[in-house]
Protein backbone atom coordinates (compact mmCIF):
# COMPACT_ATOMS: atom_id res chain seq x y z
CA UNK A 1 0.00 0.00 0.00
CA UNK A 2 1.32 3.41 -1.00
CA UNK A 3 2.41 5.65 2.06
CA UNK A 4 -0.03 8.72 0.40
CA UNK A 5 -2.51 5.37 1.62
CA UNK A 6 -1.16 5.00 5.04
CA UNK A 7 -0.21 8.36 6.37
CA UNK A 8 -2.01 10.45 9.52
CA UNK A 9 -1.37 13.85 8.51
CA UNK A 10 -2.32 16.61 10.80
CA UNK A 11 -4.81 19.72 10.13
CA UNK A 12 -3.36 21.69 12.60
CA UNK A 13 -4.16 22.56 16.40
CA UNK A 14 -7.82 22.80 17.43
CA UNK A 15 -9.83 24.43 20.36
CA UNK A 16 -12.74 23.11 22.12
CA UNK A 17 -14.11 23.12 25.84
CA UNK A 18 -12.11 20.56 26.09
CA UNK A 19 -8.58 22.07 25.62
CA UNK A 20 -6.21 22.35 22.54
CA UNK A 21 -5.64 19.34 20.33
CA UNK A 22 -3.71 18.25 17.07
CA UNK A 23 -6.38 17.19 14.91
CA UNK A 24 -4.95 14.34 11.78
CA UNK A 25 -6.35 13.34 8.62
CA UNK A 26 -6.90 9.74 8.87
CA UNK A 27 -5.96 6.96 6.31
CA UNK A 28 -9.50 6.29 5.76
CA UNK A 29 -10.57 10.42 5.09
CA UNK A 30 -11.61 11.00 8.75
CA UNK A 31 -10.34 13.02 11.71
CA UNK A 32 -8.81 12.15 15.15
CA UNK A 33 -7.95 14.54 17.76
CA UNK A 34 -5.01 14.08 20.13
CA UNK A 35 -5.13 16.09 23.33
CA UNK A 36 -2.30 18.60 23.19
CA UNK A 37 -1.58 19.42 27.08
CA UNK A 38 0.78 21.53 28.66
CA UNK A 39 3.80 19.68 29.91
CA UNK A 40 3.17 16.96 27.19
CA UNK A 41 5.86 15.12 25.33
CA UNK A 42 5.64 16.05 21.33
CA UNK A 43 7.72 13.71 19.13
CA UNK A 44 7.40 12.91 15.78
CA UNK A 45 9.02 12.32 12.66
CA UNK A 46 8.19 13.77 9.26
CA UNK A 47 7.54 11.01 6.70
CA UNK A 48 7.75 11.26 2.63
CA UNK A 49 5.54 13.91 1.62
CA UNK A 50 2.90 16.93 2.34
CA UNK A 51 -0.43 16.73 0.35
CA UNK A 52 -3.31 18.66 0.12
CA UNK A 53 -6.56 17.99 3.20
CA UNK A 54 -9.07 18.63 0.94
CA UNK A 55 -11.59 20.80 2.78
CA UNK A 56 -14.88 21.07 5.04
CA UNK A 57 -18.09 21.19 2.84
CA UNK A 58 -21.37 21.46 4.65
CA UNK A 59 -19.63 19.45 8.11
CA UNK A 60 -17.48 17.47 6.51
CA UNK A 61 -14.60 16.92 4.92
CA UNK A 62 -14.08 16.31 1.17
CA UNK A 63 -10.73 15.17 0.04
CA UNK A 64 -8.59 16.35 -2.19
CA UNK A 65 -9.83 15.15 -5.71
CA UNK A 66 -6.00 15.55 -7.10
CA UNK A 67 -4.12 14.78 -3.86
CA UNK A 68 -2.28 17.92 -4.32
CA UNK A 69 1.46 17.50 -3.06
CA UNK A 70 1.75 20.80 -1.34
CA UNK A 71 5.27 22.96 -0.82
CA UNK A 72 7.43 22.67 2.69
CA UNK A 73 6.98 26.17 2.86
CA UNK A 74 3.17 26.93 2.17
CA UNK A 75 1.36 27.94 5.65
CA UNK A 76 -1.80 26.00 4.94
CA UNK A 77 -2.87 21.91 4.08
CA UNK A 78 -4.66 23.51 1.22
CA UNK A 79 -3.48 23.53 -2.17
CA UNK A 80 -5.13 26.55 -4.61
CA UNK A 81 -7.90 24.57 -5.83
CA UNK A 82 -9.30 23.23 -2.62
CA UNK A 83 -8.76 26.80 -1.45
CA UNK A 84 -10.88 28.48 -4.38
CA UNK A 85 -13.15 26.20 -3.79
CA UNK A 86 -13.82 26.79 0.03
CA UNK A 87 -13.90 30.75 -0.17
CA UNK A 88 -17.50 30.09 -2.58
CA UNK A 89 -18.82 29.06 0.78
CA UNK A 90 -16.78 31.02 3.48
CA UNK A 91 -18.81 33.64 6.52
CA UNK A 92 -15.11 35.01 6.56
CA UNK A 93 -14.74 36.21 2.75
CA UNK A 94 -19.23 36.81 2.85
CA UNK A 95 -19.75 34.51 -0.11
CA UNK A 96 -22.10 32.95 2.51
CA UNK A 97 -24.51 35.72 3.69
CA UNK A 98 -27.42 33.21 4.04
CA UNK A 99 -26.03 31.22 6.63
CA UNK A 100 -29.16 30.93 9.28
CA UNK A 101 -27.11 30.49 12.72
CA UNK A 102 -27.10 33.05 14.84
CA UNK A 103 -23.68 35.13 15.18
CA UNK A 104 -22.38 36.99 17.63
CA UNK A 105 -19.98 40.03 17.58
CA UNK A 106 -17.06 40.14 19.66
CA UNK A 107 -13.86 42.45 21.16
CA UNK A 108 -10.77 40.42 21.75
CA UNK A 109 -8.05 41.61 22.86
CA UNK A 110 -4.02 41.08 21.28
CA UNK A 111 -2.12 42.92 24.27
CA UNK A 112 -1.44 46.77 22.14
CA UNK A 113 -4.76 46.13 20.31
CA UNK A 114 -8.84 45.49 20.46
CA UNK A 115 -10.39 43.88 17.45
CA UNK A 116 -13.76 43.52 16.81
CA UNK A 117 -15.02 40.54 14.83
CA UNK A 118 -17.89 37.98 14.38
CA UNK A 119 -18.35 33.93 14.91
CA UNK A 120 -21.25 32.10 14.99
CA UNK A 121 -22.87 31.41 18.45
CA UNK A 122 -22.67 27.84 18.67
CA UNK A 123 -18.75 27.63 18.77
CA UNK A 124 -18.72 29.76 21.63
CA UNK A 125 -15.14 30.31 22.86
CA UNK A 126 -13.44 28.04 19.85
CA UNK A 127 -13.27 31.09 17.56
CA UNK A 128 -11.37 33.28 20.02
CA UNK A 129 -8.71 30.49 20.62
CA UNK A 130 -7.85 29.81 17.84
CA UNK A 131 -7.32 32.93 16.63
CA UNK A 132 -5.13 33.42 20.40
CA UNK A 133 -7.11 36.29 22.12
CA UNK A 134 -5.27 37.39 25.30
CA UNK A 135 -8.92 38.20 26.44
CA UNK A 136 -12.10 38.89 25.02
CA UNK A 137 -16.22 39.66 25.27
CA UNK A 138 -18.96 39.46 23.67
CA UNK A 139 -21.66 42.38 22.39
CA UNK A 140 -25.02 41.41 20.97
CA UNK A 141 -26.17 38.14 19.16
CA UNK A 142 -28.57 37.65 16.11
CA UNK A 143 -28.51 37.02 12.41
CA UNK A 144 -25.20 37.07 10.72
CA UNK A 145 -25.89 40.62 8.48
CA UNK A 146 -26.38 42.31 10.67
CA UNK A 147 -23.16 40.86 13.17
CA UNK A 148 -21.41 41.95 9.92
CA UNK A 149 -22.97 45.96 9.95
CA UNK A 150 -21.85 45.84 13.93
CA UNK A 151 -18.06 44.52 12.89
CA UNK A 152 -18.21 47.35 10.40
CA UNK A 153 -19.54 50.00 12.55
CA UNK A 154 -17.24 49.45 15.65
CA UNK A 155 -14.31 49.65 12.89
CA UNK A 156 -15.68 53.15 11.19
CA UNK A 157 -16.73 54.98 14.40
CA UNK A 158 -14.01 53.55 17.27
CA UNK A 159 -11.02 52.87 14.76
CA UNK A 160 -11.22 49.06 15.42
CA UNK A 161 -9.38 46.62 13.21
CA UNK A 162 -10.55 43.44 11.92
CA UNK A 163 -8.00 41.74 11.61
CA UNK A 164 -4.62 41.63 13.54
CA UNK A 165 -1.45 40.64 12.07
CA UNK A 166 0.28 37.63 13.41
CA UNK A 167 4.01 39.32 14.39
CA UNK A 168 1.45 41.51 16.63
CA UNK A 169 0.14 38.59 18.29
CA UNK A 170 3.05 36.93 18.90
CA UNK A 171 5.24 40.48 20.68
CA UNK A 172 1.94 40.71 22.91
CA UNK A 173 2.65 36.89 24.29
CA UNK A 174 6.24 37.99 25.48
CA UNK A 175 4.29 40.32 28.15
CA UNK A 176 0.44 39.59 28.24
CA UNK A 177 0.28 41.29 31.95
CA UNK A 178 -2.75 40.97 34.45
CA UNK A 179 -5.90 39.68 32.97
CA UNK A 180 -7.67 42.33 34.94
CA UNK A 181 -5.76 45.28 32.95
CA UNK A 182 -6.86 43.84 29.85
CA UNK A 183 -10.87 43.39 31.33
CA UNK A 184 -10.45 47.20 32.22
CA UNK A 185 -9.47 47.89 29.00
CA UNK A 186 -12.13 45.75 26.89
CA UNK A 187 -14.71 47.34 29.04
CA UNK A 188 -13.87 50.53 28.20
CA UNK A 189 -14.55 50.12 24.50
CA UNK A 190 -17.80 48.47 25.67
CA UNK A 191 -18.55 51.78 27.04
CA UNK A 192 -18.13 53.52 23.85
CA UNK A 193 -19.53 51.07 21.49
CA UNK A 194 -22.84 51.03 23.78
CA UNK A 195 -23.22 55.15 22.71
CA UNK A 196 -23.47 54.10 19.05
CA UNK A 197 -26.77 53.29 17.36
CA UNK A 198 -26.57 49.41 17.24
CA UNK A 199 -27.64 47.96 14.05
CA UNK A 200 -30.84 46.21 14.03
CA UNK A 201 -31.04 42.32 14.27
CA UNK A 202 -28.35 42.26 16.93
CA UNK A 203 -29.34 42.01 20.85
CA UNK A 204 -26.77 44.22 22.47
CA UNK A 205 -25.94 42.09 25.50
CA UNK A 206 -22.63 42.19 26.63
CA UNK A 207 -20.76 39.60 29.04
CA UNK A 208 -18.07 40.10 30.93
CA UNK A 209 -14.31 39.63 30.07
CA UNK A 210 -13.28 36.35 29.92
CA UNK A 211 -9.38 35.73 29.93
CA UNK A 212 -7.81 32.97 27.97
CA UNK A 213 -4.03 32.90 29.46
CA UNK A 214 -4.93 30.47 31.72
CA UNK A 215 -5.89 27.87 28.85
CA UNK A 216 -3.07 28.50 27.19
CA UNK A 217 -0.98 27.75 30.15
CA UNK A 218 0.44 31.37 29.32
CA UNK A 219 2.03 32.94 32.43
CA UNK A 220 1.82 37.04 33.20
CA UNK A 221 5.44 37.47 32.56
CA UNK A 222 4.58 35.63 29.13
CA UNK A 223 6.66 33.50 26.82
CA UNK A 224 10.16 34.58 24.49
CA UNK A 225 11.19 31.82 22.22
CA UNK A 226 14.49 31.86 21.09
CA UNK A 227 14.25 29.61 18.29
CA UNK A 228 11.23 29.40 15.42
CA UNK A 229 10.79 26.08 13.11
CA UNK A 230 11.33 26.11 9.94
CA UNK A 231 9.60 24.58 7.08
CA UNK A 232 10.01 21.00 7.03
CA UNK A 233 11.53 18.24 5.20
CA UNK A 234 11.45 14.56 5.11
CA UNK A 235 13.22 12.91 8.01
CA UNK A 236 13.44 15.42 10.24
CA UNK A 237 12.07 15.09 14.15
CA UNK A 238 10.28 17.54 16.09
CA UNK A 239 10.60 17.13 19.63
CA UNK A 240 9.84 19.42 23.13
CA UNK A 241 7.79 19.14 25.88
CA UNK A 242 4.51 21.53 25.56
CA UNK A 243 5.39 24.81 27.66
CA UNK A 244 1.97 26.76 25.73
CA UNK A 245 -0.20 26.80 23.22
CA UNK A 246 -1.86 30.14 22.03
CA UNK A 247 -4.19 30.08 18.24
CA UNK A 248 -2.22 27.49 16.36
CA UNK A 249 0.89 27.89 17.59
CA UNK A 250 2.79 25.84 20.10
CA UNK A 251 5.67 26.56 22.00
CA UNK A 252 8.22 23.80 23.36
CA UNK A 253 10.94 23.88 25.52
CA UNK A 254 13.82 22.04 24.16
CA UNK A 255 17.24 20.65 24.72
CA UNK A 256 20.27 19.89 22.07
CA UNK A 257 18.39 22.52 19.70
CA UNK A 258 20.32 22.49 16.35
CA UNK A 259 21.63 26.16 15.32
CA UNK A 260 19.79 27.14 11.72
CA UNK A 261 22.59 26.60 9.26
CA UNK A 262 25.27 24.69 10.69
CA UNK A 263 26.19 20.86 9.76
CA UNK A 264 26.58 17.98 11.91
CA UNK A 265 30.41 18.49 11.64
CA UNK A 266 30.18 21.94 13.08
CA UNK A 267 27.15 21.48 15.28
CA UNK A 268 25.57 24.43 17.48
CA UNK A 269 23.19 23.77 20.29
CA UNK A 270 21.47 25.43 22.92
CA UNK A 271 18.66 24.76 24.86
CA UNK A 272 15.64 27.12 24.99
CA UNK A 273 11.95 27.73 23.47
CA UNK A 274 11.23 26.93 20.12
CA UNK A 275 7.95 28.20 18.42
CA UNK A 276 5.79 25.83 16.36
CA UNK A 277 3.64 27.22 13.83
CA UNK A 278 0.97 24.31 13.08
CA UNK A 279 0.21 25.45 9.56
CA UNK A 280 3.70 24.31 8.94
CA UNK A 281 2.93 20.94 10.38
CA UNK A 282 -0.77 20.64 7.95
CA UNK A 283 -0.94 17.68 5.54
CA UNK A 284 2.94 16.18 6.32
CA UNK A 285 2.93 12.15 6.71
CA UNK A 286 3.99 12.66 10.31
CA UNK A 287 4.66 9.75 12.01
CA UNK A 288 5.45 9.21 16.41
CA UNK A 289 8.90 9.39 17.14
CA UNK A 290 10.51 8.16 20.35
CA UNK A 291 10.50 10.91 23.42
CA UNK A 292 14.06 10.94 23.61
CA UNK A 293 15.10 11.66 19.89
CA UNK A 294 16.66 14.78 19.89
CA UNK A 295 15.31 17.21 17.68
CA UNK A 296 16.77 17.41 14.43
CA UNK A 297 14.30 20.08 12.31
CA UNK A 298 15.45 23.05 11.48
CA UNK A 299 14.75 26.33 13.39
CA UNK A 300 16.16 30.34 13.00
CA UNK A 301 16.73 32.09 15.87
CA UNK A 302 14.03 34.80 16.95
CA UNK A 303 14.49 38.23 17.81
CA UNK A 304 13.47 39.27 21.14
CA UNK A 305 10.42 41.59 21.29
CA UNK A 306 11.65 45.21 22.41
CA UNK A 307 11.82 45.48 26.38
CA UNK A 308 13.12 41.68 26.37
CA UNK A 309 16.12 40.24 26.87
CA UNK A 310 16.59 36.76 24.82
CA UNK A 311 18.35 35.21 27.44
CA UNK A 312 15.68 35.72 30.35
CA UNK A 313 15.13 32.29 31.46
CA UNK A 314 11.05 31.04 30.99
CA UNK A 315 9.97 29.75 34.42
CA UNK A 316 8.19 26.45 33.82
CA UNK A 317 4.01 25.68 33.78
CA UNK A 318 4.16 22.28 34.57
Amino acid sequence: MSEERTAWRPTGLTWSDDGAALEWLTPAGGTRTSPLAVGARLALTVGVDRRCLGLWWEGRRVPCVAGALLDATAKSGQCESCAAIARTRSVATDTRLDDPREFRVYLAHHGSVVKAGITAAQRGQARLLEQGALSSLFLSTGTLVSARRCESLLTTALGLPQQVHTARKRAARAAPGAASSRAAELSAVVGRAAALDWPPGQTWDPTEPADHTVVYGLADDGVVPMWQLDPLRPGVTVTGEVLCRVGRDVYLTTTGRTAAGRTASGRMTSDGVLLVDTGLLAGWDLRRADPDAQPTASASPVAAPAGTSPGTEQDALF
